[in-house]
């Protein structure tokens, strides 16, 4: 066996009004560093000694057993970039690395439509793994039998994140959201949902923002839960952001600002908030790879 690596980049989800269909792959990774070995063995990240139930292993496994095809033994040492329970899409990247380590070791060669459809049977939604694969910004959504989804690659903007050390169950977060909307309200919320992608798409970024920002889905029920959501928000508009929404379900906040001005920005931003990582992050246009 040649030694490879599988790189997965985390995701953002829900984007202000995009709830559960637009995700944003962005430039941090859960990494696979995959060589030949007598015997099976994955080293978790920082750990010296093999984990023989590990997520990620588990799902090769998974994916393994669906094929028909047994995997051979290898070593596999695990790193990853992505903090957990933060909104950045850890789970769904550990899901895409999974079924592209059984995809490489049992050369399944699935297309990306295959590695779309197990990822979303295991994850229960597309929002996450589709970015995870496809890199870029997607829109998806969940048929019978499909699972349409379209990227967009080209987006202009310098994006700031804001990572508090505290975790976020995503569980906790979705029971802050109501069981259902009434008509009318669900028409206005959907309307600011269309908007957001026909703005992404004429680089109309200013009215992306602005719209970004007036999701009714789901940040007026989470922001409780999320310290200083208003400040961060307030602030980046301040210091010329066009827009700033919740990663996934939070805690994590994203600020959109324009191209160049990132640097700038997240300076500023960082000396205002004590207990978080401030983070420029490209966006990634390739999704899952192998190098």
């Amino acid at each position: 066996m040649i030694p490879f690596r599988i790189s997965v980049p985390a995701s953002s989800a829900n984007l202000g009004p995009g709830f559960d269909s637009m995700g944003l792959a962005l430039g941090l990774y859960i990494h696979l560093d995959v060589a030949d070995s007598d015997k099976q063995a994955f080293f978790a990240h920082g750990s010296s000694e093999s984990e023989e139930n590990h997520f990620i292993w588990n799902i090769s496994k998974q994916v393994a057993e669906r094929y028909g095809v047994t995997l051979p033994s290898c070593s596999v040492q695990e790193t990853s970039e992505i903090p957990l329970a933060r909104g950045l899409g850890s789970s769904a990247s550990a899901i895409v690395a999974g079924i592209e380590l059984a995809n490489q070791l049992g050369n399944l060669q699935l297309t990306d439509e295959q590695k779309l459809a197990f990822g979303t049977e295991l994850e229960g939604h597309p929002d996450n793994i589709a970015p995870a694969i496809f890199g870029g910004l997607t829109i998806s959504t969940m048929l019978e039998d499909d699972i349409p989804s379209v990227r967009l690659h080209d987006i202009d903007l310098d994006i700031i994140a804001y990572i508090p050390e505290v975790e976020l169950k995503t569980e906790v977060a979705r029971d802050c959201l109501p069981d259902t909307y009434e008509r009318n309200y669900a028409a206005r919320a959907s309307a600011m949902s269309n908007i957001v992608v026909a703005a992404l798409y004429s680089k109309d970024y200013a009215l992306f923002g602005k719209m970004l920002e007036n999701d009714l889905f789901h940040e007026p029920f989470r922001k409780v839960l999320i310290s200083h959501f208003d400040l961060i928000r307030e602030n980046a508009k301040m210091l010329g952001a066009y827009g700033t929404a919740l990663s996934g379900a939070g805690p994590t906040m994203l600020s959109f600002v324009p191209k160049g001005n990132g640097e700038a920005v997240k300076q500023e931003m960082a000396k205002q908030l004590e207990g978080y990582q401030v983070k420029l992050l490209k966006i990634d246009t390739k999704g899952v790879s192998i190098s």
